[in-house]
């Protein structure tokens, strides 16, 4: 099989590898589209969409920067998977550009139309669900084809939130549906890198207990959180629901602390991707928690555990490692990017507490926001001449 640098690429550096264009776009968009939430919130903007607000902002985070971050990593980790030559030039210009129509379609659904923006925004999950297909299949890299199935979903979730928002005004089972596949791709990928990356420092920095191999608990933990979402995504209220999710909560917090992370202190490169994935389990918990008892658990609490916490610090935390690493420069954490994760877990936990604290939510969700955009644009400020140069 061809090795994926055999052959330089001769044409510009961001259409060089799927991480430049994506990442740098997905960060940029999530700030500002952060930025429009908040007005649009208040009042104070309208937007020419056809969603309503809370449903453009949610559909936004999930199939707009969720799916541009996780489509960058595919298309990164796809090649060192199978050895094949990376997907770059014009098949990755045309991808980059069914994502951007697809924002421009969201936006203006309420200009072009329901059924043309569904079609055009739909259009990119499909194409990536089918370019990943290929390369996988092509390289005969069969046991990595799982990652295919929360991709997939992803797609249908994004129709089936077109046809709830165009037919009932309502996007809750959507919503939830892309929820669960996010959550799974990240135990997917996370249950790969993060051990892997932490043995390959502690083996080299300091010698002992290592992550543990994926094993049988491992495989059970994670059909318990499957079967959990499952769940949830069909019935949040149900009370068999609430306890499959605070089961699978405990499973994968256990799993969390088979991989070591607490001798990654010294490496907050790897650190934070340990601390990334702990809102997978909180975000099981407090929803099981919303599930059983909604008067006292919010289920925006687990909600945004999972959405800004676990999407988005997961999402900071490969895009800063997989930005260094593949363009050649050291893998160290700098001042800088320690301030853009801890802004994030600002901006996560002031969003969770929001939830809980009625009185001061307008003031908490402000700087959930703020913090938000400043974390994102601030990784397109620092990363961007890196992923945009050779």
């Amino acid at each position: 099989m061809a090795n994926s640098a055999s052959r330089p690429h001769q044409g510009p550096a961001i259409l060089s590898y799927g991480f430049r264009p994506f990442f740098l776009l997905g960060a940029l968009y999530a700030a500002i589209s952060m930025l429009l939430w908040l007005p649009l919130l208040w009042g104070e903007i309208a937007l020419p969409s056809g969603f309503q607000p809370v449903d453009w902002h949610i559909h936004e985070m999930l199939f707009g920067f969720m799916a541009a971050i996780t489509t960058g990593f595919l298309l990164t980790a796809v090649p060192n998977w199978t050895g094949r030559l990376p997907v770059r030039g014009r098949p990755l210009a045309r991808l980059t550009a069914l994502w951007c129509a697809g924002r421009l379609a969201v936006l203006c659904s309420g200009i072009i139309g329901a059924v043309p923006a569904a079609i055009i925004d739909g259009t990119f999950l499909l194409a990536v669900s089918l370019v990943i297909g290929r390369e996988i299949t092509a390289g005969r890299n069969w046991r990595n084809l799982k990652v295919l199935v929360p991709v997939v979903t992803l797609f249908a979730a994004n129709l089936l939130f077109h046809i709830e928002a165009l037919t009932t005004g309502t996007t809750d089972l959507a919503r939830r549906l892309a929820i669960a596949a996010s959550v799974t791709l990240i135990m997917i990928i996370g249950g790969r890198i993060i051990p892997s990356f932490t043995r390959n420092w502690l083996a080299r920095e300091e010698p002992g207990r290592m992550p543990t191999a994926f094993n049988r608990f491992d495989a059970t933990s994670m059909g318990m959180a499957v079967l959990a979402l499952s769940a949830w995504t069909a019935a949040p209220e149900s009370r068999l629901g609430g306890l499959l999710m605070l089961a699978a909560g405990v499973g994968q917090a256990v799993r969390l602390t088979r991989w070591a992370g607490e001798r990654t202190l010294r490496e907050p490169l790897v650190l934070v991707l340990h601390v990334s994935y702990l809102f997978i389990p909180l975000g099981f918990v407090l929803a099981g928690l919303s599930s059983l008892f909604a008067d006292a658990v919010p289920a925006a609490a687990g909600l945004h555990a999972v959405g800004a916490g676990a999407i988005g610090t997961m999402a900071l935390s490969v895009m800063m490692r997989a930005s260094l690493g593949h363009t050649g420069h050291r893998l160290v954490m700098d001042r800088r990017s320690r301030l853009l994760f801890l802004l994030l877990m600002l901006a996560t936990a002031c969003r969770i507490l929001a939830a809980f604290d009625a009185d001061h939510f307008t003031l908490l969700v402000a700087g959930s926001g703020l913090a938000w955009a400043l974390s994102f644009a601030g990784f397109s400020l620092f990363y961007g001449p890196i992923l945009v140069r050779r």
